[in-house]
């Protein structure tokens, strides 16, 4: 079960476990003031951005167009930007670390 370390917007940071295969946004969500995830999971709200630690993005794979776009729109976005609804997890990402955007 692989390790998701968040550091919210309050700037506390947590442990949490989620399943292989579910996506970051699963147990995003799930927390006290963690993100909104309003579409789902559909890559559609940007509602459940996060900002991947550095030594991080090059483990996951690149975004696809859809979440590219999406997060063009935001003011707050970065260069280690995610949608958390398109990233699936597995062991190979188990201590993987992100902060919860800014709300827009």
């Amino acid at each position: 079960m692989p390790l998701v370390r968040v550091i919210d917007r309050d700037g506390s940071e947590r442990e949490l476990d989620a399943p292989n295969g579910a996506t970051l946004m699963e147990p995003l969500r799930d927390m006290d003031d963690g993100v909104a995830a309003i579409c789902g999971g559909m890559c559609s709200c940007a509602t459940c951005h996060v900002y991947v630690d550095a030594e991080w993005v090059a483990k996951l794979p690149a975004p696809m167009s859809d979440e590219r776009d999406m997060l063009g729109d935001l003011t707050s976005r970065r260069e280690n930007s995610r949608l958390s609804c398109q990233v699936l997890l597995n062991d190979a990402l188990s201590g993987v670390r992100v902060t919860i955007a800014p709300e827009e």
